[in-house]
């Protein structure tokens, strides 16, 4: 069953929610949208998402985009960067993916995930268009539009429904073709590019840049991270090609310092218009502080084209109220158990430094499983060296790599005594709170899918030991 499974309330109860009324018609929807061909085989084509929005009316084009993309780091950025518009009276659009409990956490308004009505409303009104679709690409020969393009349409009318002022647009996969690319951002933003989905990106972090340069347009603001040379020089080409201004992290705009505090961290950033000191960021990790920098840079080149500086209490107020679940989060205490969304060697190396730097824990236990297209290697060994033990599970996903093929993996990098298995993460996480509770100054970290700790979310609330 989905996590997005229905409830057996009765829609009659008086005391019910407005949204828990619509529960079981939200699941609905999201049953039709996972008969469609699923996010793990995206079709690296634009032409039927253009083809949809624009029987809408093209609705994307109702608001001023910036589109963000990148291999790490990306939804992170995206929500910082919403909190800031969003601190500055904007009322904001915002799409991530994916989900982990819940498919309308993937499309933010104003803050809140869309309502179960809205979400309801909004794909009963777009349903006949995607029909219509479905019977055009059939008549070609081609296959009918996937859960991603149809949910790409959806935001984007969603959004337009509300109306925003602004949308920020996170990358499904890629760039150029993705399906988000039929908006135009003012803004394009791009967060480290490195190694990932190689078999529909590119082998070299070149190709893969070069995909994800696509979503830069004529005459757009390019914001990005620190990338290596030859992403860098991708992105250069692309901004020159396009005729857009560039900004890159280091020379353009850069973080200053950042120092570990209660419950985050206090940075200071260089960025593009004027220097922001003593900002109180509340999430964990260096990787973290780029972020903010980068969402800071983007949301000056929005505001005022990079030239203007950003009001210094709306800015505070925007990176103190920000949120990234599943980054780095604690989700229990007493034992402390952490989930964070690494699916891949940068991830994983993001988060041991995060560890060791943010944390006092005197011994970590990684419970892990990661899916069949990951680097699950290079995962464990970025883990390693801040790993006392690791409990091999996996996911409820069906591409989750299976417990015994993984574990192999893991005694191979991490040697036997240091390798667990377990059939269901439900055990594997009972036991490792128990080895937590044993001695003081333990921790747990879920992490190597996003599926796994969205899994772990639920078990944590059902459990009652979420915090």
């Amino acid at each position: 069953m989905s996590k997005d499974s229905s409830n057996e309330q009765d829609p009659q109860d008086p005391e019910l929610s407005d949204d828990a009324l619509f529960q079981k018609d939200a699941d609905e929807v999201y049953r039709e949208l996972l008969g469609r061909i699923g996010e793990a085989n995206p079709q690296p084509r634009l032409a039927p998402t253009r083809r949809v929005v624009e029987l809408l009316g093209d609705p994307q084009r109702a608001y001023p985009i910036i589109h963000i993309t990148g291999t790490n780091g990306k939804t992170s950025t995206s929500r910082i960067t919403e909190s800031i518009l969003r601190a500055y009276g904007l009322r904001t659009g915002l799409l991530t993916s994916p989900h982990l409990v819940r498919v309308n956490e993937r499309i933010v308004i104003d803050g809140e995930p869309i309502s179960n009505e809205a979400l309801v409303a909004n794909y009963r009104d777009i349903e006949p268009y995607l029909e219509m679709v479905d019977v055009e690409l059939a008549a070609m020969g081609e296959a009918p539009l996937t859960f991603f393009e149809a949910f790409t349409a959806l935001a984007f009318a969603s959004f337009a429904d509300a109306p925003v002022d602004v949308a920020v647009i996170e990358v499904g996969l890629g760039g150029e073709w993705d399906s988000t690319n039929v908006g135009d951002g003012v803004v394009a933003v791009f967060t480290p590019i490195s190694l990932d989905h190689m078999a529909r990106l590119g082998n070299t972090v070149a190709q893969i840049a070069a995909t994800k340069s696509g979503i830069i347009k004529p005459a757009s603001a390019v914001v990005t991270s620190a990338q290596p040379e030859t992403a860098l020089a991708e992105l250069e080409r692309a901004a020159e090609l396009s005729e857009s201004t560039m900004a890159v992290q280091g020379a353009a705009f850069d973080v200053l310092s950042n120092t570990v505090a209660v419950g985050g961290q206090v940075i200071a950033v260089r960025g593009l218009a004027a220097t922001y000191e003593d900002l109180f960021l509340p999430l964990f990790g260096d990787h973290q502080a780029q972020n903010a920098a980068v969402a800071i840079a983007a949301v000056e080149s929005f505001l005022g084209g990079g030239t203007q500086a950003l009001v210094g209490d709306v800015l505070a107020e925007g990176i103190a109220t920000a949120t990234s679940p599943g980054r780095l989060q604690v989700i229990g205490v007493d034992p402390t158990v952490i989930i964070d969304a690494a699916h891949n060697p940068d991830g994983a190396q993001s988060l041991a430094r995060a560890i060791i730097s943010y944390f006092t824990f005197d011994e970590v236990l990684f419970v892990i499983g990661v899916l069949g297209d990951k680097d699950a290697r290079g995962i464990v060994d970025a883990l390693a060296p801040v790993a006392s033990r690791f409990f091999v599970t996996a996911s409820s996903s069906d591409r989750a790599v299976p417990v015994e093929e993984f574990a192999d993996v893991v005694r191979e990098r991490a040697g036997d005594e240091r390798t667990f298995e377990f059939d269901s993460l439900s055990e594997a996480i009972a036991s490792a709170r128990e080895w937590a509770e044993a001695a003081p100054r333990r921790a747990v970290v879920v992490t190597g899918s996003i599926t796994l700790i969205g899994d772990a979310l639920v078990l944590a609330d059902r459990e009652g030991w979420k915090r």
